[in-house]
């Protein structure tokens, strides 16, 4: 393996924001174990999913450079994943799912470069290498997929989320965490698997967010393709399980035509999935994803826009019809006859056109919040942003003029206006007033002695989305995950096993007829009984040195260990299978 940094032009355009997930893939930490069990789900999916996957599957295995034998190095992907226009980097299992979805916008694979361990070979909750590198890289490497992959980050990015979105992302990171650790204990896991449950039933009327990840789920996760009677796997999450790749082609899995409805389908990480979705084709998740699209405050803005981002209580972005785009966290809107005139920020707020913030109206102007009315003048049939200039003389909205504007829904602007900003197209999209007031009936929503008044022009909200219009406008480099990822524990026990594994490996590598196989194998069964991937891996080099009768004793010994650990008994026989096919 080339431990060598390879760069990648696309990691160069990645913002701060998402830079902070990033953690160094250190290749030395991944032990001999950790091989071993690579390389196991690597041999047995590829020897399997030869027969149910999409072709794409082990088309892309070729081209992204994957090896079966050896677990990637970052570094390497990026190189090869850079002939496909992506790139690969390394997080901290579970990343926010915001944070996910935008990396794929930038055309990058979000890699969790954890394994799982042994005992949890067939499947994890937790995101893992194998999961992300041998799932989801593959697959990217057909051009209709990857579009996919990347448009779906561009709009899920921008979904809205609810103020319990992030409480059931971090109880599923930790429930993820906890499942996969070595050791923890069966109440911690209960006490975790309860707060999820909890959370899952009581999430109300479902976000955007939650439904454009119920979406990413049911395709880019545990998508099915072709048809309902004949579907190919091409979800990553079943190209890197070993078990529900198997399951999910029995009838065991109900299968369903891939719709819009998968919006409204929840789903839990942590068992088997009783339902899956087949699409007929890749170009059909994109029809889909835009009929979704369709339906986001993303591209219908107005009054239920702004309700969304209120319910959130988290930094996000409205867009008016002149292009001026308000960022900032909302609290409040003023509605009348079922339309918004007026709404209002609190805290640091920036204005934005073309996602780059205006000059003089970053946070630092509006560090306590913005506030603004919103749609057309009461009794004029003409909107400020579509008057020309002899319409603003005529009605005085000029510089110097001290005026007063009355909006629909009563609210009144007082002052003397300062000075305009103007769009692209010579449209107003701002008016600064000083010594100004700004009511609703007895309502102040603005008082002279608090400056300088900034007046957004547009007569409609026509989008509304998460985030802020430009990300340099926030400081978001504090949003990482609380929890972090457990590592497996050492032992003497455990050291000792990682030698014998290690020299397995050694003498597989190199080829190497004449080291005692027998040594290794005598110290596995006196020390470690329960393992039974090592005797699998001895076995296999018995039968390349054509030591019959050693094989044929390991194989015996295999059969007690079936009887012992009934748990284990399938992948015993997968691995015997393995071997003998590739005699």
């Amino acid at each position: 393996m080339n431990p060598n940094i390879e760069t990648n032009p696309l990691l160069e355009r990645l913002p701060k924001h998402l830079t902070q997930f990033i953690k160094p893939q250190d290749y030395g930490d991944y032990t001999p174990i950790n091989q071993a069990v690579w390389r196991y789900v690597m041999r047995k999916n590829v020897n399997y999913l030869s027969k149910v996957a999409h072709h794409s599957y082990l088309d892309g295995l070729e081209r992204t450079g994957i090896e079966i034998d050896n677990i990637p190095s970052m570094y390497g992907m990026n190189r090869i994943l850079s002939e496909i226009g992506w790139a690969a980097v390394a997080v901290d299992g579970f990343i926010p799912p915001n944070a996910f979805m935008e990396f794929q916008a930038y055309q990058v694979l979000v890699i969790a470069s954890d394994i799982r361990q042994l005992e949890h070979i067939e499947y994890t909750p937790a995101p893992d290498i194998i999961h992300e590198g041998a799932g989801h890289a593959p697959i990217i490497a057909n051009p209709e997929y990857a579009e996919y992959l990347r448009r779906f980050g561009e709009i899920g990015c921008k979904a809205i989320s609810s103020h319990k979105d992030y409480e059931i992302y971090e109880a599923i990171r930790l429930l993820s965490i906890l499942k996969e650790a070595e050791g923890t204990p069966e109440i911690e896991i209960e006490k975790a698997e309860k707060a999820v449950e909890e959370l899952q039933n009581n999430m109300g009327e479902l976000s955007e967010m939650a439904q454009i990840r119920n979406l990413h789920w049911w395709t880019v996760e545990y998508g099915l393709i072709g048809t309902v009677e004949d579907p190919k796997i091409y979800g990553a999450g079943l190209l890197s399980s070993i078990g529900e790749s198997a399951q999910c082609m029995t009838e065991k899995v109900k299968k369903i035509p891939y719709d819009i409805s998968a919006a409204g389908q929840n789903f839990d990480i942590t068992k088997l999935q009783p339902q899956l979705y087949v699409t007929p084709t890749f170009s059909h998740l994109s029809y889909i994803l835009e009929e979704f699209a369709n339906r986001m405050a993303l591209r219908t803005g107005g009054l239920s826009g702004i309700r969304k981002l209120i319910d959130s209580n988290a930094l996000g972005t409205i867009e008016l019809s002149t292009g001026l785009q308000i960022s900032g966290v909302f609290t409040n809107v003023i509605e009348a006859e079922g339309k918004p005139v007026y709404i209002q920020t609190t805290g640091k707020t920036a204005l934005s056109y073309r996602e780059k913030e205006l000059v003089s109206h970053g946070t630092t102007t509006h560090a306590e919040g913005f506030g603004s009315p919103i749609g057309k003048l009461k009794g004029f049939n003409l909107a400020i942003e579509d008057m020309s200039p002899k319409d603003l003389t005529a009605y005085k909205i000029v510089e110097g003029e001290t005026i007063c504007l009355e909006f629909e829904g009563n609210i009144i602007v007082k002052g003397e206006i300062i000075t305009g900003s103007r769009n692209l197209h010579g449209e107003i999209i701002l008016i600064s007033f000083k010594n100004c007031s700004v009511t609703q009936g007895e309502t102040i929503l603005f008082e002279p002695t608090w400056g300088t008044y900034d007046m957004a022009v547009g007569k409609k909200v026509i989008s509304a989305f998460s985030g802020p219009a430009d990300t340099e406008s926030f400081d978001m480099i504090s949003h990482v995950p609380s929890s972090k990822t457990i590592k497996a524990k050492e032992s003497d026990t455990r050291n000792d096993l990682e030698i014998l594994y290690g020299s397995v490996r050694t003498i597989r590598e190199n080829n190497d007829t004449q080291s005692s196989l027998k040594s290794i194998f005598n110290k596995v069964k006196e020390n470690h009984a329960s393992d039974w991937l090592l005797p699998l891996e001895i076995a296999e080099l018995a039968y390349l040195r054509n030591d019959i009768s050693f094989a044929i004793e390991i194989e015996e010994y295999l059969e007690t260990i079936k009887l012992r650990r009934p748990a284990v008994a399938h992948l015993i026989v997968g691995g015997l299978e393995l071997i003998f096919n590739n005699l």
